[in-house]
Protein backbone atom coordinates (compact mmCIF):
# COMPACT_ATOMS: atom_id res chain seq x y z
CA UNK A 1 0.00 0.00 0.00
CA UNK A 2 1.11 3.41 -0.84
CA UNK A 3 1.56 5.82 2.27
CA UNK A 4 1.56 9.51 2.44
CA UNK A 5 5.45 9.81 2.38
CA UNK A 6 5.40 8.08 -1.06
CA UNK A 7 3.03 10.20 -2.09
CA UNK A 8 4.54 13.80 -0.96
CA UNK A 9 7.85 12.50 -2.61
CA UNK A 10 5.97 11.60 -5.91
CA UNK A 11 4.30 15.33 -5.64
CA UNK A 12 8.25 16.78 -5.29
CA UNK A 13 9.23 15.00 -8.29
CA UNK A 14 6.41 15.72 -10.53
CA UNK A 15 6.48 19.31 -9.49
CA UNK A 16 9.81 19.34 -10.69
CA UNK A 17 9.31 17.66 -13.98
CA UNK A 18 6.23 20.40 -14.16
CA UNK A 19 8.93 23.78 -13.45
CA UNK A 20 11.91 22.18 -15.80
CA UNK A 21 9.43 21.89 -18.57
CA UNK A 22 10.45 24.29 -21.43
CA UNK A 23 8.28 24.51 -23.61
CA UNK A 24 4.75 23.16 -24.06
CA UNK A 25 5.97 20.13 -25.73
CA UNK A 26 7.86 18.56 -22.62
CA UNK A 27 5.02 19.99 -20.53
CA UNK A 28 2.62 17.61 -22.51
CA UNK A 29 4.70 14.77 -21.83
CA UNK A 30 5.02 15.57 -17.99
CA UNK A 31 1.52 15.66 -17.90
CA UNK A 32 0.76 12.48 -19.70
CA UNK A 33 3.60 10.59 -17.81
CA UNK A 34 1.28 11.58 -14.80
CA UNK A 35 -2.07 12.36 -15.70
CA UNK A 36 -2.63 10.20 -18.28
CA UNK A 37 -4.61 6.75 -19.14
CA UNK A 38 -1.37 5.08 -17.81
CA UNK A 39 0.24 7.69 -16.00
CA UNK A 40 1.73 7.14 -12.09
CA UNK A 41 -1.32 9.51 -10.60
CA UNK A 42 -3.39 7.77 -12.33
CA UNK A 43 -2.35 4.27 -11.40
CA UNK A 44 -2.69 5.31 -7.95
CA UNK A 45 -6.03 5.96 -8.31
CA UNK A 46 -6.83 3.14 -9.92
CA UNK A 47 -5.84 1.49 -7.00
CA UNK A 48 -8.41 2.91 -4.29
CA UNK A 49 -10.86 -0.02 -5.25
CA UNK A 50 -9.33 -2.77 -3.66
CA UNK A 51 -8.51 -0.66 -0.21
CA UNK A 52 -10.60 -1.06 2.71
CA UNK A 53 -12.91 1.68 3.69
CA UNK A 54 -10.64 2.93 6.49
CA UNK A 55 -7.68 3.08 3.81
CA UNK A 56 -9.56 4.52 1.31
CA UNK A 57 -10.81 7.33 3.78
CA UNK A 58 -7.10 8.38 4.33
CA UNK A 59 -5.80 7.75 0.84
CA UNK A 60 -8.63 9.04 -0.93
CA UNK A 61 -8.75 12.48 -0.97
CA UNK A 62 -4.70 12.26 -0.56
CA UNK A 63 -4.50 11.39 -4.48
CA UNK A 64 -7.30 13.48 -5.24
CA UNK A 65 -5.39 16.51 -3.74
CA UNK A 66 -2.09 15.08 -5.65
CA UNK A 67 -3.70 15.06 -8.63
CA UNK A 68 -5.72 18.15 -8.35
CA UNK A 69 -2.49 20.10 -7.58
CA UNK A 70 -0.76 18.06 -10.23
CA UNK A 71 -3.22 19.56 -13.10
CA UNK A 72 -2.97 23.02 -11.14
CA UNK A 73 0.30 23.07 -11.72
CA UNK A 74 0.73 22.39 -14.91
CA UNK A 75 -2.05 25.30 -16.06
CA UNK A 76 -0.36 27.40 -14.44
CA UNK A 77 3.49 26.68 -16.37
CA UNK A 78 1.32 26.36 -19.44
CA UNK A 79 -0.20 29.45 -19.20
CA UNK A 80 3.55 30.81 -17.95
CA UNK A 81 5.00 29.23 -20.78
CA UNK A 82 3.27 31.12 -23.40
CA UNK A 83 3.14 34.60 -22.09
CA UNK A 84 6.92 33.88 -22.42
CA UNK A 85 6.74 32.66 -25.97
CA UNK A 86 4.40 35.72 -26.28
CA UNK A 87 7.05 37.99 -24.71
CA UNK A 88 10.07 36.47 -26.94
CA UNK A 89 7.75 37.10 -30.24
CA UNK A 90 7.00 40.69 -29.29
CA UNK A 91 10.59 41.11 -29.05
CA UNK A 92 11.53 39.96 -32.45
CA UNK A 93 8.55 41.52 -34.33
CA UNK A 94 9.04 45.15 -32.87
CA UNK A 95 7.51 47.98 -35.01
CA UNK A 96 8.98 51.42 -34.76
CA UNK A 97 5.68 53.42 -34.56
CA UNK A 98 7.43 56.73 -35.21
CA UNK A 99 8.92 55.52 -38.98
CA UNK A 100 7.42 56.79 -41.90
CA UNK A 101 4.87 54.77 -43.76
CA UNK A 102 6.42 53.61 -46.62
CA UNK A 103 3.34 52.93 -49.79
CA UNK A 104 3.66 50.24 -51.78
CA UNK A 105 2.83 51.36 -55.38
CA UNK A 106 0.15 49.03 -56.90
CA UNK A 107 0.05 50.96 -60.20
CA UNK A 108 2.30 52.88 -62.46
CA UNK A 109 2.47 55.78 -64.65
CA UNK A 110 2.50 54.46 -68.63
CA UNK A 111 5.92 56.02 -70.08
CA UNK A 112 3.75 57.41 -72.44
CA UNK A 113 1.92 59.59 -69.87
CA UNK A 114 5.10 60.73 -68.34
CA UNK A 115 6.82 61.50 -71.35
CA UNK A 116 3.74 63.81 -72.15
CA UNK A 117 3.87 65.75 -69.11
CA UNK A 118 7.65 65.92 -69.62
CA UNK A 119 7.32 67.49 -73.18
CA UNK A 120 4.33 69.68 -71.81
CA UNK A 121 6.20 70.72 -68.68
CA UNK A 122 9.49 71.68 -70.92
CA UNK A 123 7.58 73.39 -73.68
CA UNK A 124 5.18 75.23 -70.91
CA UNK A 125 8.61 76.50 -69.42
CA UNK A 126 9.29 77.93 -72.97
CA UNK A 127 6.03 79.70 -73.14
CA UNK A 128 3.71 77.44 -75.03
CA UNK A 129 0.09 76.41 -74.17
CA UNK A 130 -1.16 73.42 -74.80
CA UNK A 131 -3.81 73.11 -77.54
CA UNK A 132 -6.13 69.90 -78.72
CA UNK A 133 -8.69 68.69 -81.51
CA UNK A 134 -10.95 65.86 -82.35
CA UNK A 135 -9.54 62.02 -83.23
CA UNK A 136 -11.89 62.51 -86.25
CA UNK A 137 -11.23 65.16 -88.63
CA UNK A 138 -12.49 66.60 -92.02
CA UNK A 139 -10.20 66.13 -95.25
CA UNK A 140 -9.84 70.01 -94.94
CA UNK A 141 -8.48 70.23 -91.44
CA UNK A 142 -6.15 67.29 -92.21
CA UNK A 143 -5.23 67.25 -95.42
CA UNK A 144 -6.11 70.48 -97.78
CA UNK A 145 -5.62 73.38 -95.38
CA UNK A 146 -2.16 71.81 -94.18
CA UNK A 147 -1.72 72.32 -98.62
CA UNK A 148 -1.12 68.59 -98.92
CA UNK A 149 -2.53 67.81 -102.92
CA UNK A 150 -5.10 65.06 -103.74
CA UNK A 151 -2.39 62.99 -105.42
CA UNK A 152 -0.07 62.68 -102.55
CA UNK A 153 0.42 58.89 -100.72
CA UNK A 154 -0.57 60.09 -97.71
CA UNK A 155 -4.42 60.54 -98.46
CA UNK A 156 -4.09 57.05 -99.97
CA UNK A 157 -5.92 54.29 -98.28
CA UNK A 158 -3.01 52.34 -97.82
CA UNK A 159 -1.70 54.79 -95.46
CA UNK A 160 -5.06 56.13 -93.85
CA UNK A 161 -8.10 55.21 -91.62
CA UNK A 162 -11.47 56.30 -93.79
CA UNK A 163 -14.91 56.14 -92.41
CA UNK A 164 -17.50 55.57 -94.53
CA UNK A 165 -18.91 57.81 -97.70
CA UNK A 166 -21.22 60.33 -96.16
CA UNK A 167 -24.45 61.86 -98.21
CA UNK A 168 -22.52 64.59 -99.83
CA UNK A 169 -19.22 62.56 -100.67
CA UNK A 170 -17.06 63.63 -98.11
CA UNK A 171 -15.58 61.09 -96.02
CA UNK A 172 -14.28 61.67 -92.24
CA UNK A 173 -10.69 60.68 -91.25
CA UNK A 174 -8.63 59.62 -87.99
CA UNK A 175 -6.25 62.37 -87.84
CA UNK A 176 -3.07 60.69 -89.50
CA UNK A 177 -1.05 64.23 -87.44
CA UNK A 178 -2.14 66.76 -84.58
CA UNK A 179 -1.18 68.97 -87.81
CA UNK A 180 -5.54 69.67 -87.51
CA UNK A 181 -4.80 71.18 -84.17
CA UNK A 182 -2.88 74.06 -85.43
CA UNK A 183 -5.37 74.56 -88.39
CA UNK A 184 -7.93 74.76 -85.60
CA UNK A 185 -6.10 77.05 -84.03
CA UNK A 186 -5.10 79.32 -86.43
CA UNK A 187 -8.94 79.70 -87.70
CA UNK A 188 -10.15 80.38 -83.77
CA UNK A 189 -7.40 82.56 -82.88
CA UNK A 190 -5.45 85.80 -84.42
CA UNK A 191 -1.64 85.38 -84.34
CA UNK A 192 0.69 85.90 -82.15
CA UNK A 193 0.10 82.10 -81.60
CA UNK A 194 2.68 79.70 -79.72
CA UNK A 195 1.00 76.64 -78.90
CA UNK A 196 1.85 73.18 -78.79
CA UNK A 197 -0.49 69.85 -79.97
CA UNK A 198 0.05 66.40 -77.86
CA UNK A 199 -2.09 63.82 -78.74
CA UNK A 200 -3.12 60.15 -80.44
CA UNK A 201 -2.78 59.91 -84.36
CA UNK A 202 -3.51 56.81 -86.37
CA UNK A 203 -1.76 55.42 -89.81
CA UNK A 204 -2.02 51.92 -91.75
CA UNK A 205 1.47 50.59 -90.31
CA UNK A 206 2.64 48.74 -87.69
CA UNK A 207 6.08 46.88 -86.95
CA UNK A 208 9.09 47.35 -84.73
CA UNK A 209 9.02 51.26 -85.16
CA UNK A 210 5.23 52.01 -86.57
CA UNK A 211 2.05 50.97 -84.68
CA UNK A 212 -1.01 51.85 -85.93
CA UNK A 213 -2.07 54.04 -83.36
CA UNK A 214 0.53 56.41 -81.60
CA UNK A 215 1.39 59.73 -80.38
CA UNK A 216 3.09 62.71 -81.51
CA UNK A 217 3.52 66.45 -80.30
CA UNK A 218 3.78 69.47 -82.80
CA UNK A 219 4.70 73.09 -82.10
CA UNK A 220 3.62 76.10 -83.52
CA UNK A 221 4.79 79.85 -83.45
CA UNK A 222 3.02 82.69 -85.42
CA UNK A 223 4.26 86.33 -85.25
CA UNK A 224 5.47 89.17 -87.39
CA UNK A 225 8.98 88.37 -86.99
CA UNK A 226 9.53 84.64 -85.97
CA UNK A 227 12.64 82.83 -88.05
CA UNK A 228 14.19 80.03 -88.39
CA UNK A 229 16.48 80.86 -85.39
CA UNK A 230 14.03 81.01 -83.52
CA UNK A 231 12.93 77.33 -84.47
CA UNK A 232 16.63 75.76 -83.98
CA UNK A 233 16.85 77.89 -80.47
CA UNK A 234 13.75 76.61 -79.46
CA UNK A 235 14.69 72.75 -80.33
CA UNK A 236 17.69 72.89 -78.83
CA UNK A 237 16.93 74.09 -75.40
CA UNK A 238 13.66 71.19 -75.58
CA UNK A 239 16.54 68.64 -76.55
CA UNK A 240 19.18 69.62 -73.44
CA UNK A 241 15.84 69.67 -70.96
CA UNK A 242 14.14 66.41 -72.54
CA UNK A 243 17.68 64.30 -72.59
CA UNK A 244 18.65 66.19 -69.59
CA UNK A 245 22.31 67.12 -71.01
CA UNK A 246 24.48 70.36 -70.42
CA UNK A 247 24.78 70.47 -74.61
CA UNK A 248 23.75 68.93 -77.77
CA UNK A 249 25.06 68.66 -81.40
CA UNK A 250 22.03 69.04 -84.14
CA UNK A 251 21.83 68.86 -87.71
CA UNK A 252 19.19 70.42 -89.72
CA UNK A 253 18.98 68.94 -93.03
CA UNK A 254 17.16 70.16 -95.94
CA UNK A 255 13.49 68.40 -96.46
CA UNK A 256 9.93 68.62 -97.81
CA UNK A 257 6.78 68.64 -96.68
CA UNK A 258 3.89 70.16 -97.73
CA UNK A 259 3.09 72.63 -95.17
CA UNK A 260 6.11 74.45 -94.59
CA UNK A 261 8.86 76.26 -96.79
CA UNK A 262 11.62 75.54 -96.09
CA UNK A 263 11.48 72.28 -94.31
CA UNK A 264 13.97 70.58 -92.27
CA UNK A 265 15.09 67.19 -90.74
CA UNK A 266 16.50 67.54 -87.09
CA UNK A 267 19.42 65.39 -86.26
CA UNK A 268 20.96 65.21 -82.75
CA UNK A 269 24.33 63.94 -82.43
CA UNK A 270 24.63 60.64 -80.46
CA UNK A 271 26.98 57.67 -79.17
CA UNK A 272 26.52 54.01 -78.97
CA UNK A 273 28.01 52.35 -75.74
CA UNK A 274 27.25 48.37 -74.52
CA UNK A 275 24.35 49.04 -77.13
CA UNK A 276 22.60 52.21 -75.14
CA UNK A 277 22.53 55.52 -77.14
CA UNK A 278 23.76 58.69 -75.37
CA UNK A 279 22.62 62.11 -76.53
CA UNK A 280 24.74 64.83 -76.68
CA UNK A 281 28.10 63.22 -77.40
CA UNK A 282 29.81 61.13 -80.06
CA UNK A 283 30.08 61.52 -83.92
CA UNK A 284 26.90 59.61 -84.59
CA UNK A 285 23.78 61.36 -85.78
CA UNK A 286 19.86 60.21 -85.16
CA UNK A 287 16.86 61.76 -86.77
CA UNK A 288 14.03 63.11 -84.02
CA UNK A 289 11.79 65.04 -85.57
CA UNK A 290 10.60 67.49 -88.89
CA UNK A 291 10.34 70.84 -89.07
CA UNK A 292 10.16 74.32 -90.83
CA UNK A 293 8.80 77.33 -91.75
CA UNK A 294 4.96 77.34 -91.65
CA UNK A 295 4.22 77.45 -95.58
CA UNK A 296 2.20 80.57 -96.92
CA UNK A 297 -0.75 78.39 -98.38
CA UNK A 298 -1.50 77.26 -95.08
CA UNK A 299 -1.77 80.54 -93.36
CA UNK A 300 -3.83 81.39 -96.33
CA UNK A 301 -6.33 78.46 -95.96
CA UNK A 302 -6.40 79.55 -92.37
CA UNK A 303 -7.55 83.64 -93.02
CA UNK A 304 -3.86 84.33 -91.84
CA UNK A 305 -2.37 87.05 -93.93
CA UNK A 306 0.94 86.08 -95.31
CA UNK A 307 2.63 88.96 -96.47
CA UNK A 308 2.36 90.07 -92.30
CA UNK A 309 2.73 87.24 -90.57
CA UNK A 310 5.24 84.25 -90.39
CA UNK A 311 5.37 81.20 -88.50
CA UNK A 312 7.27 77.76 -87.52
CA UNK A 313 6.23 74.38 -86.82
CA UNK A 314 7.91 70.93 -85.61
CA UNK A 315 6.24 67.39 -85.02
CA UNK A 316 7.77 64.56 -83.37
CA UNK A 317 6.81 61.22 -82.16
CA UNK A 318 6.44 61.14 -78.43
CA UNK A 319 6.53 56.76 -78.22
CA UNK A 320 9.24 57.32 -80.38
CA UNK A 321 11.60 59.96 -77.79
CA UNK A 322 10.15 58.01 -74.75
CA UNK A 323 12.07 54.57 -76.48
CA UNK A 324 15.20 56.88 -77.13
CA UNK A 325 15.26 58.01 -73.79
CA UNK A 326 14.38 55.38 -71.54
CA UNK A 327 16.05 52.40 -74.00
CA UNK A 328 12.81 50.91 -74.85
CA UNK A 329 13.63 48.82 -77.67
CA UNK A 330 9.99 47.80 -79.52
CA UNK A 331 7.81 50.50 -79.73
CA UNK A 332 4.55 47.59 -79.97
CA UNK A 333 5.10 46.81 -76.27
CA UNK A 334 3.51 50.09 -75.52
CA UNK A 335 0.06 49.14 -76.79
CA UNK A 336 0.14 45.00 -75.33
CA UNK A 337 -0.58 46.16 -71.82
CA UNK A 338 1.93 43.74 -70.45
CA UNK A 339 1.90 44.35 -66.53
CA UNK A 340 5.35 42.77 -66.06
CA UNK A 341 6.10 45.17 -68.78
CA UNK A 342 4.32 48.00 -67.29
CA UNK A 343 6.22 47.52 -63.77
CA UNK A 344 9.36 47.61 -65.20
CA UNK A 345 8.81 50.42 -67.52
CA UNK A 346 6.22 52.06 -65.79
CA UNK A 347 6.80 55.57 -63.39
CA UNK A 348 5.60 56.28 -59.74
CA UNK A 349 2.22 58.32 -59.60
CA UNK A 350 3.63 60.97 -57.56
CA UNK A 351 6.99 61.28 -59.81
CA UNK A 352 5.49 64.35 -61.47
CA UNK A 353 8.03 65.99 -63.83
CA UNK A 354 8.83 69.32 -63.38
CA UNK A 355 11.98 71.12 -64.65
CA UNK A 356 13.18 72.35 -61.09
CA UNK A 357 12.67 68.59 -59.64
CA UNK A 358 13.59 66.99 -62.61
CA UNK A 359 11.93 65.19 -65.56
CA UNK A 360 12.52 61.27 -65.28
Amino acid sequence: MTTTGEISALETEIMGQIGAAGDEKALEEVRVAALGKKGRVSELMKGLGAMSADERQVMGPALNGLKDRVGDAIAARKAALREEALAARLATETIDVTLPVRPEFAGTIHPVSQVTEEVIAIFGDLGFSVAEGPHIETDFHNFTALNIPEEHPARQEHDTFYFNERADGSRMVLRTHTSPVQIRTMLESTPPIRIIAPGRTFRCDSDQTHTPMFHQVEGLVIDETTHLGHLKWVLEEFCKAFFEVDKVKMRFRASHFPFTEPSMEVDVGCSWVDGQVKIGEGDGWLEILGSGMVHPNVLRACNVDPERYQGFAFGMGIDRIAMLKYGIPDLRAFFESDLRWLRHYGFRSLDVPTLTGGLS
